[in-house]
């Protein structure tokens, strides 16, 4: 237990750092840490299912200025975690990873706070062309996050992983079954945050053809979205012609009129 908690500990040490020292290769969201957590787990499939679920949730949270939304990373990691150990499914990971996340957010509030004094140094040490001191107080800020995710993940999971267990096994089925409901019905939150910032009145036709499609047809979603692709390519290319026809059209008679068909002699 001890080696897997070191390794799921690593991986939402990366996860958090994707942004911050990798570019944006998308480590830190739960469909690729349910995966690599399913992998040190040994349960690679259930990861990816938890995975997916919980990216339904946060797939509409984004930075916004000094705003810090939840900690995707530590919450998608712990409830993929509890949710394999404790043999419960999906349902307890949307459930347990939402909380996690909001706690978490706090962590990470506080190590931007202790951060900005390594800024400040490091203002300092540019005044003084002491490019060792600017390499090492860049340094320290990812360390702090890495560790932020690091020793909360590796001590949930050595000390809380047989309570947690435990503590779901002695709810009663009724609640247990209330937060089932309640998980499943989380993914629609995810959907509402997305379609708050895309949602537009000219778009709005195609959303309700892909819930018509889905609602009244045998097609999954993989079938709809590969449909929705092809409208889109179609759509895309009548668009072209249209412009490239109007062009050409501007064009003989923009030629119609400098060099004209009117005879003057």
């Amino acid at each position: 237990m001890v080696a897997q908690a070191i390794m799921l500990g690593i991986i939402a040490g990366i996860g958090i750092l994707d942004s911050r020292i990798f570019g944006v290769l998308m480590l830190e969201r739960p469909l690729v840490t349910g995966f690599l957590v399913g992998l040190v787990l040994g349960d690679v499939q259930q990861g990816v299912l938890i995975g997916a679920q919980l990216e339904l949730i946060w797939m509409g949270i984004a930075g916004i200025g000094a705003a810090t939304p939840p900690d995707v990373v530590t919450g998608g990691v712990l409830g993929t975690a509890f949710a394999i150990l404790s043999g419960q499914g999906a349902e307890v990971a949307l459930v347990l990873a939402v909380p996690i996340a909001v706690l978490a957010q706090s962590l990470g509030v506080l190590v931007r706070i202790i951060n900005t004094y390594f800024m400040h140094k490091a203002d300092k040490f540019a005044l003084k062309a002491d490019f060792r001191g600017v390499t090492l107080m860049m340094w320290i800020p990812p360390i702090l996050f890495f560790l932020s995710v690091f020793i909360p993940t590796f001590l949930a999971i050595i000390l809380g992983a047989e309570q947690v267990k435990n503590l779901i096994e002695a709810v009663p089925e009724t609640i247990l079954g209330g937060l089932k409901v309640a998980g499943n019905l989380l993914p629609v939150v995810g959907f509402a945050l997305l379609m708050d910032m895309l949602f537009s009145k000219k778009m709005a036709v195609f959303f309700f053809l892909g819930f018509l499609a889905a609602s009244y047809t045998s097609l999954d979603i993989t079938a709809i979205a590969l449909f929705g692709a092809c409208i889109a390519v179609v759509i895309y290319i009548v668009i072209n012609n249209n412009n490239g026809n109007q062009g050409h059209q501007e064009k003989e008679s923009y030629n119609n009129l400098t060099e004209g068909e009117i005879d003057f002699e």
